[in-house]
């Protein structure tokens, strides 16, 4: 019993190799739980209920009331600017009523009032200047031709957005690489302690033959 306990104690190299094929597996797992509690599931449910439509301009304004942003001039440099309120109504080919249409999800929870957010000049003039340009741009360049929108019915019944932030993509590579890194650990495990069986029975069969 003494030999064989002897024989599978494990080598430095392999007691490394064991720890970390253990340590992939608990990183894969607390990545899998991570993501999924504060990433994750934040963004199914974002996507829950909501799909794609055509979206065609109803009207393009700009509101009197102005928001407020925030600009960086430097590493210690910041402060606030002003921009106007661009709204562009939308119908969509699921419903007759108007939708407000945002960028994507992270401008809708800004600024869940206007239709697009400027990059924050210093300038109030230049963020106006820039809301202007994108008002021309719905306007003339767009006008009444069919767009692809996204909506969500559940969470956001009267707004649509022009695209998604959290994609399919991301949402595959979210899940894929910690199932990933949870595999590998596993398998290096697997096949260390495979190693480490089939050299003592190696080293029994030599002992016998002997």
């Amino acid at each position: 019993m003494a030999r064989t306990r002897a024989a599978y104690e494990y080598t430095e190299a392999e007691d490394k190799s064991m720890r970390l094929g253990f340590l992939l597996i608990a990183a894969g797992l607390l990545s899998l739980l991570g993501l999924g509690c504060c990433w994750l599931r934040p963004a199914l449910q974002e996507r829950g209920g909501g799909g794609s439509a055509n979206c065609t301009v109803l009207a393009v304004r700009q509101l009197g009331e102005r928001f407020a942003c925030t600009f960086s001039c430097g590493a210690a440099c910041r402060g606030t600017a002003r921009y106007p309120c661009l709204q562009v109504l939308v119908r969509t080919s699921r419903s007759s009523a108007p939708a407000l249409l945002h960028e994507d999800e992270r401008q809708l929870r800004t600024n869940p009032k206007c239709s697009y957010i400027p990059p924050c000049a210093r300038d109030d003039q230049e963020n106006s200047e820039n809301v202007t340009y994108k008002q021309k741009y719905w306007k003339e360049k767009v006008g009444s031709q069919p767009f692809t929108c996204y909506f969500n019915q559940h969470l956001r019944p009267d707004d649509v957005m022009l695209k998604r932030t959290h994609d399919e993509t991301v949402l595959l590579h979210c899940f894929l690489w910690p199932v990933v890194t949870f595999l590998v650990g596993v398998l290096i495990v697997v096949l260390t302690i495979c190693a480490k069986s089939l050299a003592v029975k190696a080293e029994a069969i030599k002992k016998k033959k002997h």
